[in-house]
């Protein structure tokens, strides 16, 4: 609500569909909290060192979404072939962390609701890709 309601008061002109751009930054922001959530968990665990990868991955996972959500958030001299660059880094990202904690998820329920988040991430940057052209 408040991505929305952010983009509502920017003064000028964006050149992407609000709906979709605060859609995609509201996912990047789930993401990220499911993924430091899911490393942290991780930690917890009693096989942490059956973990390491899942959890350096939610790591990344979490900064790359971080990052594309910030960026995404800003619009003065906006340079879409950076937004670009994020959502497929991003992407690639989030498929990457959802495989991995998706291989996890049977066992513990904090990956698999991590997987969910990257997934619904990754559709949302590449939707917001296929419209920018």
């Amino acid at each position: 609500m408040t991505t929305t309601t952010m983009l509502e008061t920017y003064p000028a002109e964006i050149n992407l569909d609000r709906v979709k751009l605060a859609a995609v930054i509201d996912a990047l922001i789930a993401c990220s909290e499911a993924c430091t959530a899911c490393a942290d968990a991780c930690l917890g665990e009693d096989s942490v060192a059956e973990l390491t990868k899942c959890v350096r991955t939610n790591l990344d996972c979490a900064d790359v979404c971080g990052t594309t959500a910030r960026v995404l958030s800003r619009h003065t001299g906006y340079d879409a072939n950076v937004s670009r660059g994020l959502l497929e880094a991003c992407a690639t990202v989030c498929r990457s962390c959802g495989d991995e904690c998706g291989g996890h998820a049977s066992m513990h329920e904090h990956c698999r609701i991590c997987a969910e988040a990257c997934r619904a991430c990754e559709r949302a940057c590449r939707d917001l890709l296929a419209v920018m052209g």
